[in-house]
């Protein structure tokens, strides 16, 4: 059966002895590659395959859908598929796991589990990670992690990216190695390439993000899967896209003085009668006002006229200001890990630097910041006083001085 994988992680998974840690930017292929080998695999003789992450409340958030379009391209005979499980008529069976939300008891329960797949293993938490490993303990057992390196600091990365370890193999793979690389990836690596090159180091090249005082939202948020409310009072907002620009659209709620980001929609080039569907993918986008950018009154207008209850931004001098200053006002920010972009740009929108002196001043780079700006629009509705209070009555919002910021 001839399978399209890279032959790069092919050649690191032929010497493996316990552990293959598959490390890389976007578009390499280590997701497909993996999926590929052990949907073929699964196929040849029996295993019992564990596919985890950090976060999973459901099946669809697993690589439950990757397998099942593998088998379903291929035609590998055998397999049956429902909505919980993938079987094979040898007796090879897939389970699905997140590891945040299991009971830990029921992870460290699971025997006989011959390969253990780590997807998005960046995420996984050292709790995590110290119970799983003694978890697969099967003779012969093997167990393999996929990452885009995010932070020099991640248990995964520390453990077997940084460290030599007799029982790993090391595999960087990144959009080089991949000969299947889509034009439309290549056009989307170029625009980082020429717009915001750390980004492109850390997006395609599969390097970690240097976190410094220079990022705006510094040390103010994480990612984490909290149950949402079910009377959640919903912050909806809107960034059209122009040229290069991407449509972006954000769904957050507010307890207490937390801010949980929850839903993202994001595309390029979204033409205006495919707007609805672009909203729609929101599954809360109706149950708010949207505020939008007011940039765009054509488009508001069309939106509006299509049953969105949506409105222009009140935007001005020092508007882009406030709004950073409202949300680093909160004592915390949650991202959802489903919300991937909104990760990214947490990660990568930053206060312009002085090249020379590395002195940070309190203006931010025009970049990294579509659905920052989305989330500025939708929390005027919180209202003026909110920012009152963070101005002049605490220390919740930018201490320019601990910083050794100027204007």
């Amino acid at each position: 059966m001839q399978i399209q994988i890279v032959k790069k992680i092919e050649q690191a998974i032929k010497k493996t002895t316990r552990v293959l840690c598959v490390y890389g930017g976007r578009g390499s292929g280590k997701s497909e590659t993996i999926a590929r080998i052990l949907a073929y695999e699964g196929s040849l003789s029996t295993h019992r395959i564990l596919c985890c992450r950090e976060f999973q409340n459901s099946i669809a958030d697993s690589v439950h859908s990757l397998l099942k379009d593998v088998i379903e391209l291929y035609e590998i005979p055998g397999y049956t598929i429902t909505d919980k499980y993938i079987r094979h008529e040898n007796g090879t069976e897939f389970l699905f796991k997140g590891l945040k939300k299991e009971s830990m008891g029921s992870v460290k329960s699971l025997n006989k589990i011959t390969i253990c797949w780590v997807e998005e293993a960046q995420y996984i938490s050292r709790t995590s990670l110290d119970i799983l490993m003694p978890t697969i303990r099967e003779a012969g057992s093997k167990i393999f992690f996929t990452l885009n390196p995010t932070n020099n600091e991640d248990p995964v990365y520390v453990d077997f990216v940084l460290k030599d370890r007799p029982d790993t193999v090391k595999c960087l793979a990144n959009w080089t190695d991949n000969k299947w690389f889509t034009d439309e990836l290549r056009l989307l690596m170029d625009q980082d390439y020429e717009n915001d090159y750390d980004k492109y180091l850390h997006i395609w090249e599969g390097q970690c993000v240097v976190h410094s005082e220079a990022q705006i939202f510094y040390k103010k948020w994480e990612i984490d899967d909290v149950e949402t409310p079910e009377r959640a009072e919903w912050n909806l907002g809107l960034d059209f896209g122009f040229s290069v620009d991407p449509n972006a659209c954000i769904a957050s709620y507010v307890v207490g003085n937390t801010l949980y980001i929850r839903h993202e929609a994001y595309d390029l080039h979204t033409e205006i009668d495919k707007m609805p569907a672009f909203l729609d993918a929101i599954p809360v986008i109706r149950q708010a006002v949207i505020i939008a950018d007011s940039a765009r009154p054509e488009t508001i207008s069309y939106l509006r006229n299509r049953g969105y209850n949506i409105r222009g931004a009140k935007k001005g001098k020092g508007s882009i200001e406030d709004g950073i200053e409202l949300i680093r006002g909160f004592d915390k920010v949650f991202i959802h890990p489903s919300c991937k972009h909104t990760i990214e740009e947490f990660q990568n929108y930053k206060w312009k630097t002085d090249p020379k002196t590395d002195e940070i001043f309190t203006v931010p780079e025009d970049k990294n910041n579509h659905i920052i700006d989305a989330l500025r629009y939708s929390l005027e509705g919180l209202g003026r006083s909110k920012l009152s209070i963070i101005k002049y009555g605490g220390n919740n919002g930018i201490n320019k001085n601990s910083l050794g910021i100027r204007r």
